[in-house]
């Protein structure tokens, strides 16, 4: 990958795309990881506005403070960027509480789960209206695409999408063209919906390396049939995830009225 021309040519589309639409700049939520880590770096590549929101539910303390350390070298390194911490974890007890209770608990956790990302973007596009900013996204090619690991209308509700054409390791390259700070680097890829430390592996059962290649076999025609051992095992797991997940990657579906009906 030529990973300069890349990084020029995202920083050139948010650009245009913002001023095209006559905004001011950016919103983007820090969560500690190495997507939201290069997709914000970028974003105050542009030279416009930029303001970054930690917005911590329950959070480990690991994440915050990587989030916080990554924020501190935008401020250091770029004139435009504003930061905000937005502590969401009394409005999110308060919803708890307010909620009946459920009898199938690991439902409960996962819809809980997926409810502090709709929180965290309730949270974004409340700034974006007010500051006339774009909400930028910060999934990557394998977690758009390939296995549909984000939330619906959480981390999935974005204006735009910088980095959803790159892969996962793609990501990493840039981040080390860019200078992201090494503990972001090294950190183990992780959602932050649990309030614990379980890293995206954990939850996925395959690492973003062995996605990628999964993702590849795919575009090559090939299923788990082609394959033995953990590879077999690896494409199992991203072709049932990505066949789960369509309705996350997919237009929302239009009812459309035959015209005669409408005579």
């Amino acid at each position: 990958m030529q990973t300069e021309k890349v990084v020029d040519h995202i920083v050139n589309w948010l650009r245009d795309y913002a001023v095209n639409a006559n905004m001011k700049g950016f919103v983007i939520g820090i969560s500690g990881g190495i997507d939201s880590a290069v997709t914000s770096t970028l974003c105050a590549r542009t030279g416009l506005e930029l303001l970054c929101l930690e917005m911590p539910i329950h959070q480990a303390e690991s994440q915050v403070n990587r989030a916080m350390n990554h924020i501190a070298w935008l401020q250091k390194n770029y004139d435009k960027v504003k930061m905000l911490q937005i502590n969401l974890t009394p409005v999110f007890d308060g919803l708890i509480e307010s909620l009946p209770p459920i009898e199938d608990e690991e439902s409960r956790f996962m819809s809980l789960a997926n409810t502090r990302a709709r929180l965290r973007m309730t949270c974004l596009y409340y700034f974006a209206a007010l500051k006339k900013y774009l909400v930028a996204g910060t999934g990557n090619k394998v977690e758009d695409f390939g296995v549909g690991f984000y939330t619906k209308y959480g981390d999935g509700g974005v204006d735009l999408s910088p980095i959803a054409d790159l892969m996962k390791s793609e990501v990493y390259e840039i981040a080390r063209f860019l200078g992201i700070n090494q503990e972001i680097i090294d950190a183990a890829p992780t959602d932050g919906l649990w309030g614990d430390n379980r890293t995206d592996e954990d939850q996925i059962g395959a690492s973003y390396d062995e996605l990628e290649w999964a993702m590849k076999m795919q575009d090559d025609g090939k299923d788990a049939t082609h394959f033995d051992g953990r590879e077999k095992e690896v494409m199992s797991i991203y072709l049932k995830l990505n066949r789960a997940n369509q309705h996350k990657m997919r237009p929302i579906p239009l009812c459309e009225i035959p015209p005669q009906l409408k005579k």
